[in-house]
């Protein structure tokens, strides 16, 4: 018999490969906004990038090890799908949203399961991006603790970013 993982177990940080270091950096720090805590050739000689928030050492950490100049996967080939951020709110996830349009990048998609709304984006390297928050969870927990999630839906990105106050 299989003994679950402890339910505090958590995700801690995703480590892409990228083309170009100083672009990807600046996508993650300019657009999304996170602290780099990290940049560039460390005493050895390495090229990476650990990008954070809240002080914390690193939730993106960013390297061109193997990956310099590289092209992202075509389609149909294995990889990252993507990976999520987590907002602490609707609000801040409509920030979020703000900046990634502001900067001129396009959004790929939303989608809205009941539990969470999400927007879907690419970065500069191709890589999956999911900013979403979570509906507090006496919204998306049956009696049971179990998760009840609707059917995806898409949503109107500007009925986000209405929780600004302005588009």
């Amino acid at each position: 018999m299989n003994e679950p993982v402890h339910p505090g177990v958590r995700i801690g940080h995703v480590h892409l490969q990228v083309a170009d270091l100083r672009r990807a950096t600046d996508f993650y720090h300019d657009v999304l906004g996170f602290d780099i805590t990290m940049y560039g050739p460390d005493e050895v000689g390495v090229d990476a990038a650990w990008l954070s928030a809240g002080g914390y050492h690193h939730y993106v950490a960013l390297n061109t090890f193997h990956s310099a100049g590289g092209t992202p996967p075509p389609p149909g080939h294995t990889g990252l799908y993507h990976f999520a951020i987590l907002y602490p709110n609707r609000k801040e996830l409509a920030k979020a949203v703000k900046r990634v349009l502001d900067h001129g990048h396009t959004l790929t998609g939303t989608q809205d399961s009941g539990a969470s709304e999400s927007v879907f984006l690419r970065d500069p390297d191709g890589n999956g991006l999911e900013l979403y928050y979570d509906r507090p969870r006496e919204q998306w927990i049956d009696e049971h603790g179990k998760p009840v999630f609707s059917m995806p839906r898409r949503f109107d990105p500007e009925d986000l970013l209405a929780e600004l106050g302005s588009t």
